[in-house]
């Protein structure tokens, strides 16, 4: 049962830190490409969340992350939309990458597990679907497609190319032992 409080605990201070980050440091215009490209750091919490995770955890975590930046931000439930969409698609597109082996629901997402293939799929497949969903509602019209399409691109290289930094550094190399 400590395992489970421990880990539950561990999620959180994990997405505590992801928002802090973002909020704090990564959101300014220091970090802005060209006022092209975003990088929506607070994107690992979600995305490295163990693959056990029940659906609706993951919606609710997505929701309390997305809204907690609207609030921030003010920005009208743009980052809510995105994200809770973003946890909906998420069990699907990890059994569209299954391995041949299966998951273990214990782990996380993990590069050193997973490998770079895998990882660079996931990352790039989940980030632009909620680049897509981002940029288009905070676009709100078709007038700009061009430049909104520029974005989307961009900014889902950069989140994912920051993402997969993060995993290497930060992230164990070795599976857990039970």
């Amino acid at each position: 049962m400590s395992g489970g409080i421990l880990s539950v605990l561990w999620q959180a201070v994990r997405g505590v830190f992801y928002l802090a980050l973002y909020v704090l440091l990564i959101s300014g215009t220091d970090f802005v490409l060209f006022n092209l490209a975003w990088c929506f750091i607070y994107l690992g919490f979600l995305l490295f969340l163990p693959l056990g995770t029940p659906l609706v955890v993951q919606l609710v975590l997505g929701f309390v992350t997305g809204i907690s930046l609207d609030l921030v931000f003010d920005t009208g439930g743009v980052h809510a939309v995105a994200a809770v969409l973003l946890m909906y698609l998420r069990p699907w597109v990890l059994r569209l990458l299954t391995p041949r082996d299966g998951y273990d629901t214990q782990d996380s997402v993990n590069i050193h597990q997973m490998g770079w293939q895998w990882m660079v799929v996931y990352l790039v497949l989940l980030t632009a679907i909620h680049h897509t969903a981002f940029f288009l509602l905070e676009l709100g019209s078709m007038r700009f497609v061009g430049l909104t399409l520029a974005k989307i691109v961009l900014s889902t290289l950069y989140t994912a190319l920051a993402l997969l930094i993060i995993q290497l550094v930060f992230y164990p190399t070795k599976r857990r032992q039970r």
